[in-house]
């Protein structure tokens, strides 16, 4: 039996402390800038004190929390509220924090058992289990709701109704999906990091799958990177700053990884309607909001603002950037085809993911005695869906394509394993 390494003693000894501390980076990195966002867009001013507990909510829904909204006006009236979004700026700093956590005990390792990396996980995944019921328990509020000074307004007086709407947290949802997200980051993880070590069995698949999913990681940082520059010249040009701060510490990703999507040609169709609105760019407001579902692509959006043709260059230079660095990070015996094959293949699957978590609905209605359609002046909508499968199915030839080129290009950059040294030797 061969004695153990330093490092192998080290990561044998990570533990609690160390998992500990993994969680509650990652969920403090999560608060801030779920506080900051929110704090920039208004949400301080909320009655009763609510702001922290909207901050936690927000927090939940950040790794798949699941929270449900309640009205309640009495006898006299009805209310109707649904609430589905996610918070990709949240969802994206926690990640990236976690998954720091995770490897940090791991690196300089080149093989690690399944058995040890099964029990590091299982330790976070424990802490964080428990951070996320506590922050469940946490994020429950109630509202009143202001009728206003016309006619229903004066009929809730004249009754006695006051209108309430609160949010809380579905526990048993929230746990289970909370505990997924925290295994696609871990995973996703593992399979990003070339330092990170793997089970020996799975060695084998490395050289095809750490690459592409680097790359497709690079392609979805790079484009939040570019939608936070693109945020700051608007600001410095045409003011807002508050808002622009709020929609890139809230949802900066939900807004550049659709315009990818849109770059590619997919489809999303939608509606606004009421005081719900899209922020910035303006331009999606103005496609969407209207008396049936409108469909949100190049085309129509090209109508309002022909600028947006733009997105389809942007879009093939990110691409051929991201399989530049995967054929870079891929032994130079993986021929061309091979990588347009591993590009087509990774970026399909990003765009599902994209379509899964960019997806917006909300809602939110009140009628007093019939007056005022649960739909109607008093409430509001807003909804945004993917045809998920067209989009999927153009990701093929973009990746394929730009695949293909990317590995031509890195031909000069591109390393050798052992075996085509010695050969070349």
């Amino acid at each position: 039996m061969s004695p153990r390494t330093p490092s192998d003693l080290a990561v044998s000894r990570h533990g609690w402390v160390q998992a500990l501390a993994a969680v509650l980076s990652a969920l403090i990195a999560m608060g801030v800038v779920a506080a900051v966002g929110l704090w920039a867009a208004g949400a301080a001013d909320l009655p009763d004190g609510a702001f922290p507990r909207v901050v936690t909510a927000t927090v939940v829904t950040a790794v798949g929390g699941t929270i449900e909204l309640s009205g309640d006006a009495g006898g006299l009236a009805g209310t109707s509220a649904g609430l589905t979004v996610t918070p990709l700026s949240v969802t994206l700093v926690g990640a990236l924090v976690l998954a720091a956590g995770f490897l940090r005990p791991l690196r300089h390792r080149a093989v690690a058992g399944a058995p040890e990396l099964a029990g590091w996980a299982a330790r976070i995944a424990v802490l964080w289990l428990l951070g996320l019921l506590a922050m469940a328990f946490g994020a429950r509020q109630t509202f009143t709701i202001s009728l206003g000074k016309d006619t229903v307004g004066d009929i809730g007086d004249l009754f006695g109704v006051t209108p309430k709407v609160g949010f809380t947290t579905d526990v048993p949802l929230t746990l289970l999906f909370g505990l997924l997200w925290l295994a696609g980051v871990l995973v996703l993880a593992l399979l990003v990091s070339r330092g990170a070590p793997l089970p020996g069995r799975l060695l084998r698949f490395q050289e095809s799958v750490r690459p592409a999913a680097y790359a497709m990681v690079v392609l979805l940082l790079a484009c939040v990177a570019l939608g936070i520059v693109i945020a700051l010249v608007v600001t410095v040009t045409r003011g807002h700053r508050a808002e622009t701060l709020a929609v890139i510490l809230v949802g900066m990703p939900n807004l550049v990884w659709l315009a990818l999507t849109l770059g590619l040609g997919a489809t999303w169709t939608g509606r606004v309607q009421g005081p719900f609105g899209l922020p910035m760019p303006h331009v999606l407001d103005e496609v969407l909001r209207g008396k049936d579902v409108s469909t949100l692509n190049l085309g129509t959006l090209a109508e309002y603002d022909s600028r947006v043709w733009w997105l389809m260059a942007v879009d093939a230079v990110l691409l051929l950037a991201a399989a530049f660095v995967m054929a870079a990070r891929s032994p130079a015996r993986v021929g061309p085809w091979r990588h347009a094959l591993h590009m087509a293949v990774a970026l399909a699957l990003t765009v599902l993911v994209i379509c899964l978590v960019c997806r917006i609905s909300a809602h939110y209605g009140l009628s007093v005695l019939g007056i005022g359609d649960l739909g109607g002046s008093l409430g509001g909508k807003l909804s945004l869906r993917p045809e998920v499968w067209s989009a999927v199915g153009l990701a093929l030839p973009w990746g394929l394509v730009t695949g293909f080129l990317g590995a031509l290009l890195a031909r000069p950059v591109r390393r050798r394993g052992p075996a085509e040294k010695e050969w070349a030797g």
